[in-house]
């Protein structure tokens, strides 16, 4: 396509969407109001996804040592402990940082004359992948010198599960409203192609390509799609500070922690100008096919 054409194309795009004005502002508005959707969505299941890495982290589990070892021999058992597959952190807790630690949370008074024997060494194992936590634990219970293993492998695998149960169902539901927006902006569009079906007819019988008649359409679709990807953009980053602010007011809600829409700002922005110009371009070349058949 040459320079010249492009610009007849875009020139004709520019003149179609001012010529039926209400038309245009419907397409608009449903683009904005799919993006929206899709956008709400995908936000929903990346912060979700988020918290649940937070949680990940969280997640440790407890190697005793066998009591016949001293703590100097416990403490040697970090290097082979930190070798095992999977593990990502280790940290050493002596009887007396346990009853420490143990105190804090009981009676000290009831507790003080305990003493700290009756606990055991231990190490608090952080894992690098969840998904493998149960691996991992029967790795560190081959390591000569470990007696006991507490890990909560039912929490672990609970993660795991709503982990992938949200990012299915995210996926499903871009993918859905990614069709219906298509099907939605096919027909909007398609109502205003049915305005110019002579007009079209009369450019066939002149001998214009199907091309040639088909991307002033293009052009249309695409700048509506850009445009209605820029406005849902900003109000996708309205409504997201707002709800951002809401819950970070909500003392309940403190275990609920939001992404700075900053931080994804970018992606987000690529996202619905990218789907934009999809559901734009798409939709035109759906509705101008039907009557190109003259």
């Amino acid at each position: 396509m040459s320079a010249n054409q492009m610009g007849y194309h875009l020139k004709e795009g520019f003149r179609s969407i001012f010529s039926h004005g209400l038309m245009s502002f419907a397409a608009t508005c449903m683009i904005v109001a799919c993006l929206l959707i899709m956008g709400s969505f995908s936000l929903v299941a990346i912060n979700i996804d988020n918290m649940l890495k937070d949680l990940e982290k969280d997640n440790e589990f407890l190697a005793y040592i066998d009591d016949n070892l001293s703590e100097e021999d416990a403490k040697n058992l970090q290097a082979q402990i930190q070798a095992v597959p999977n593990v990502s952190d280790v940290t050493f807790v002596s009887r007396q940082q346990a009853m420490e630690e143990f105190q804090k949370d009981k009676d000290e008074a009831l507790f003080r004359e305990l003493p700290p024997e009756v606990l055991r060494n231990r190490y608090q194992i952080h894992v690098v992948n969840i998904e493998q936590m149960k691996e991992t634990v029967d790795g560190v219970k081959q390591v000569q010198g470990v007696a006991e293993v507490r890990a909560a492998l039912e929490i672990a695998e609970g993660f795991v599960m709503l982990r992938n149960v949200a990012s299915v169902l995210a996926i499903i539901l871009v993918v859905m409203l990614v069709v219906i927006s298509l099907f939605i902006i096919a027909n909007t569009i398609r109502l205003t192609t049915f305005t110019r079906r002579e007009e079209i007819a009369i450019m066939k019988m002149c001998g214009a390509t199907d091309w040639f008649i088909r991307w002033p359409f293009v052009f249309e679709g695409v700048i509506l799609g850009i445009f209605g990807a820029l406005l849902a953009f900003f109000l996708q980053w309205s409504i997201y500070e707002i709800l951002h602010t809401a819950i970070g007011n909500i003392a309940n809600f403190s275990f609920i922690y939001l992404i700075p829409f900053k931080e994804i700002s970018k992606y987000v922005l690529l996202f619905f100008l990218g789907s934009g110009f999809l559901i734009g371009a798409s939709g035109s070349v759906l509705a101008i096919r039907k009557f190109l058949r003259v």
